[in-house]
């Protein structure tokens, strides 16, 4: 586990909104990377944060989802889905590449550059204090929830 302050970025987020870190500081944040809007794994994993979404809130904490998709296709996959929280077009792949979260992977039998599925808490502070990589989407928002729940 480490203990690393985060640089200060902003990216654009679903509503018309610009998402700035350090206007989040006071809070606890869920940072979930995600390969895909509207893929099977992705879509699960938005509903099963979106189903624990006012435990979250309980606990103090924001989720934002983040995909190198557009503002458009995240305007969608939020609406199909009522997702609670916004999502974060990082097209420029900039917290991508702050995050450590391009992988190679095989797709249809070729070398692509992808998301890997990963979670990433920062506390109240600023501070990453947990991450999780590489995941399996099914049943990870309970898993972060009960994290999240021990920081307070």
């Amino acid at each position: 586990m480490t203990q690393n302050t985060i640089a200060d970025f902003s990216i654009p987020a679903t509503g018309g909104q610009t998402f700035t870190l350090s206007n989040m500081r006071g809070k606890n944040l869920v940072i979930y990377f995600y390969p895909k809007d509207n893929t099977p794994g992705c879509t699960t994993e938005a509903q099963q944060f979106r189903d624990l979404y006012a435990d979250f809130q309980q606990a103090d904490c924001e989720i934002v989802g983040v995909s190198r998709d557009s503002l458009k296709s995240h305007e969608g996959f939020k609406a199909r889905f009522s997702l609670p929280f916004e999502l974060l077009a990082d097209t420029e792949e900039t917290m991508c590449n702050l995050f450590g979260v391009l992988k190679q992977k095989m797709m249809y039998g070729k070398q692509v550059i992808g998301i890997e599925r990963s979670t990433f808490v920062i506390d109240k502070d600023g501070r990453l204090c947990h991450e999780w990589r590489g995941l399996k989407a099914d049943g990870h928002a309970r898993e972060v929830l009960d994290f999240v729940n021990t920081l307070n």
